[in-house]
């Protein structure tokens, strides 16, 4: 009988160094998030016709992202969006909008396999994340619907708020990256031990 090769997240058997963590500062992997690169003209039949497909408009503000159901669409630039979802396969996902977009001169990757997904949350999430990111974090110019791609610590990232009290967030960091950032957390963590009163 032939073996089965059996996929690990880039942070498998981190579970044990992120359950030590307090409530004020809670560290999750969120492994295998299907993702897809997706560049087109927003404003042209492709980027209508990729709208059709996400059941949500492209988002064309910067630093800015939209959800519909499962799926994430998070703007990277003027003509490029990462699309995140667990609904769908990597397959799946890419070869819908690639067929959308395709002949209108857009274009759709399959990118899943580069990122993981941390996620971040409690009362001090933000105070950790202000450890080692130079963007402005207050959660009235980083609330929910707010993505940007950043620094954090020495890992470039894609930073996403969940809500808008800073206490939720979605880091996409790329896999040769994840155990670095991973540490970095936990260490930026560390003076929260106790949760605050």
């Amino acid at each position: 009988m032939a073996d089965t090769l059996v996929p690990l997240s880039p942070l498998h058997g981190w579970d044990q160094k992120f359950s030590v963590l307090p409530d004020s500062v809670s560290i999750t992997e969120e492994p295998f998030v299907t993702t897809v690169d997706l560049w087109v003209d927003p404003s042209g039949p492709g980027g209508a016709a990729a709208a059709d497909v996400l059941g949500v408009d492209l988002p064309t503000t910067p630093s800015t992202r939209v959800e519909r159901g499962a799926i994430t669409v998070v703007w990277l630039g003027p003509e490029e969006w990462l699309i995140t979802t667990r609904s769908q396969s990597p397959e799946e996902l890419e070869d819908t909008l690639r067929t959308a977009v395709t002949p209108h001169g857009g274009a759709a990757i399959d990118v899943s396999a580069q990122r993981t997904t941390i996620r971040l949350t409690g009362a001090h999430a933000r105070d950790v994340l202000a450890k080692g990111c130079s963007i402005d974090l207050h959660p009235r110019v980083f609330g929910q619907g707010s993505a940007v791609q950043t620094m954090l610590g020495l890992a470039g990232v894609v930073l996403i708020a969940l809500d808008d009290t800073g206490t939720d967030y979605r880091i996409l960091v790329r896999a040769s990256f994840a155990r670095y950032l991973a540490e970095w957390l936990i260490d930026a963590a560390e003076e929260f031990g106790v949760d605050p009163v």
